[in-house]
């Protein structure tokens, strides 16, 4: 079976082995009556590598988004929410919709949109936009700087959800070098950051660890500590998940942007070969690569892929305009394994296959 249906894109596996040992997997206490001493280091190195003055670890990105608004906003908060978000912030914006929050949505990453939101508002509330440091299914990150400028000119708070964009994007980028450096996500993509921005972000994509990291000003990030309810009711992240964690960045400083070198020339690779057979696809080098405009199917050829040993991604777009046929490119996949599931896949589309260079 090939499969292009894993984001671990750095290729990152975290085996026993690997880890520090541990006595004990979990505490038994809620997040707030205290966390394993490693969540402490962990969020510390993750806020240096993401270029916010603090970071708190917590199980999953829907714990942390169950009640952040209420929490780092307060009732009097407005929330604008980017059309092309993805669900698990969605559900955190249903819930604090569910307690009075009143809700606006504007179309994705049309920064003119949410200007005319906040005029129609007319709200003495605070705003909260809400969005995605990047969208993998346009190719493009947010117009972060747009947005917080808005949210700092009404005295209010951009939160992103950067799961997709750490680990990947990073520092001076370049076009030897399109993701950059170091991984931090799309603050230090986009050299942005300070007060009134707030990171959510899953490392179980890039960095391959079951844990989720709150990022931001020191001071949001501590009353969100102290406020919490599902720390209040939950339990913190586990020993082994926090040593996973621990082994992603450790393994990040060792070798991350070699590891992103090889990926960004994976792509590449992947994208010459779909454009020989006349395929288009996502513009941009991320590892999430949708066929556009191959006038089959998505959801035959999606099923003939299957039938001939091929696991690809079927998926509805934002925008709805039908189920997207894309591949996760990893770290891990090989020269041969793209050019066997490009043929396979001129085949599904009913292209002739070129003469593909075996290795």
């Amino acid at each position: 079976m090939l499969d292009f249906t894993s984001a671990l894109y750095l290729g990152f596996r975290h085996g026993t082995r690997d880890l520090r040992p541990w006595t004990q997997f979990t505490t038994g206490r809620p997040a707030a009556l205290g966390s394993p001493q490693l969540a402490s280091e962990v969020a510390r190195q993750l806020a240096a590598l993401q270029g916010c003055e603090r970071a708190m670890v917590a199980t999953s990105t829907l714990h942390v988004f169950w009640d952040l608004f209420p929490v780092i906003a307060g009732r009097r908060a407005a929330i604008f929410l980017d059309g092309g978000t993805y669900p698990i912030a969605r559900w955190g914006v249903e819930r604090a919709a569910a307690l009075g929050i009143p809700v606006w949505t504007f179309p994705h990453h049309c920064a003119r949109s949410l200007r005319q939101a906040f005029a129609s508002a007319r709200s003495d509330r605070s705003p909260v936009i809400v969005a995605d440091g990047f969208c993998p299914a346009c190719g493009r990150c947010a117009p972060v700087a747009e947005y917080l400028a808005l949210a700092r000119q009404y005295g209010g708070y951009l939160i992103l959800d950067d799961t997709q964009a750490l680990g990947i994007f990073g520092h001076s980028a370049s076009p030897e070098a399109p993701y950059g450096k170091g991984g931090g996500g799309v603050l230090r993509k986009t050299n942005l950051g300070g007060s009134g921005v707030v990171l959510v972000s899953s490392l179980a994509k890039a960095f391959g660890a079951p844990i989720a990291v709150l990022s931001g000003p020191a001071d949001l990030v501590e009353r969100y500590e102290s406020e919490s309810e599902t720390r209040m009711h939950c339990s913190p992240p586990s020993v082994a998940a926090l040593s996973a964690a621990e082994h992603a960045l450790q393994l990040n400083r060792q070798r991350g942007d070699s590891l992103r070198q090889h990926l960004v020339a994976l792509v590449r690779h992947f994208q010459s070969l779909l454009e020989a057979t006349g395929l288009t696809h996502t513009s941009g080098v991320f590892p999430v690569q949708t066929i556009l405009g191959s006038g089959a199917d998505s959801t035959a050829v999606y099923d003939r892929l299957l039938r001939t040993g091929v696991r690809a991604v079927l998926h509805q777009a934002h925008n709805q305009t039908g189920p997207q046929l894309s591949f996760l490119i990893t770290a891990r996949h090989t020269l041969a394994q793209l050019e066997r599931i490009v043929d396979l896949l001129a085949r599904a589309v009913g292209l002739v296959s070129p003469q593909l260079i075996w290795r």
